[in-house]
């Protein structure tokens, strides 16, 4: 390991140089190198990170490249995958650290590539069902982990740690499909996504190295409206259905949205786990300020049209892809427009 990379680094006192050999032996995944991923992704490489594992399902688009930070216009020209976009780049960064990149749909069945050997997982996804899979596995192999995540113009971070409160004591339920915004439909700040993405990053290297304070909270900031919060956590739930009573639902796959490719008319439906009901108005509303043009909207469904791909959502919160038989890309669909 060349020493003369991390001068500056080890001269604070809170690292040091056995700090520093800490964070080289560590190995962390990353669920997700968008907006916020990138960002954690970015700060662990340069600060000598041994090895990062990448997985990421999506390719990179030109509206990415507004809060995207490892991503430019060839990659975006040329529809490249995340992951092997970042990659690229964080191995120009730092050639010492081993990058891994996976192109893949991280859920049930490819979560344990993901996380086989990780001593951290950090959260980079977009929706819910991911968190679940990601706290269900962490749970059940006392593994620490970090949720991240940036909306509009706020983002909120918390440290989930064995033996803590885990992610589904603070959040029990998923939000219902098509109640909560997205990204596409609230738009995001860059300066939200670096601004709480730099703050999980911080506290990912006082994890791996053992040392400082780790946040024992949930923080909450706006760069909009200036505002800094931490939420003080209380003890584990012995009702929570993850960490109390060891039901790993999402890691099992008894509760991942499913998706069936409907032969010969080039669509796939998605139906999320568990019993849901979508309020069609609702979701067209969000849908008409985010935007989205010919909408049609009965008692019965809700059409619209997205990125080449025609989507019916029924009430029932299920939805058929036209124009796509890739389930991934359905998926992927299904989680920015009505949420996952």
């Amino acid at each position: 390991m060349d020493l003369e990379r991390y001068q500056r680094q080890m001269l604070f006192a809170g690292l040091g140089l056995e700090g520093q050999r800490r964070l080289a032996a560590a190995t962390v995944a990353l669920i997700g190198v968008g907006a916020t991923g990138s960002v954690l992704a970015n700060a662990l490489v340069r600060a000598g990170v041994g090895r990062l594992r990448i997985a990421d399902r999506d390719y990179v688009e030109l509206h990415n490249l507004q809060r995207q930070m490892l991503f430019d216009e060839r990659d975006a020209g040329e529809g490249r995958p995340k992951a092997i976009a970042a990659a690229e780049k964080l191995r120009a960064v730092n050639s010492a650290v081993t990058i891994e990149p996976l192109v893949v749909d991280v859920n049930s069945e490819t979560i344990d590539e993901v996380a086989h050997g990780a001593d951290l997982l950090l959260d980079g996804s977009d929706n819910f069902e991911v968190r679940y899979l990601i706290n269900d596995v962490c749970v059940e192999r006392s593994i620490p982990w970090i949720y991240c995540g940036a909306l509009a113009s706020y983002g909120m971070t918390m440290n989930i740690t064995p033996g803590g409160p885990c992610f589904r004591c603070i959040f029990p339920e998923a939000p219902a499909p098509g109640t909560a915004p997205t990204c596409d439909t609230a738009g995001v700040l860059g300066t939200a996504v670096g601004t709480v993405a730099s703050i999980a990053a911080s506290e990912a290297i006082k994890l791996l190295v053992g040392r400082g304070t780790p946040n024992p909270g949930l923080i909450s900031i706006d760069v909009w409206e200036l505002s800094f919060d931490v939420v003080s956590l209380g003890p584990p739930r012995p009702d929570c259905p993850a960490c109390g009573q060891r039901n790993f639902a999402y890691l099992y796959g008894e509760a991942a949205a499913r998706t069936t490719s409907l032969c010969g008319r080039d669509a796939v439906q998605v139906r999320p786990g568990g019993s849901s009901y979508i309020d069609l108005h609702e979701l067209a509303g969000r849908l008409r300020e985010a935007g989205v043009a010919q909408l049609r909207l009965t008692e019965h469904l809700l059409r619209f049209t997205v990125s080449g791909c025609e989507l019916t959502v029924f009430p029932d919160a299920r939805a058929i892809v036209k124009g796509t038989e890739d389930e991934t890309y359905a998926r992927t669909l299904y989680a920015r427009w009505i949420g996952m």
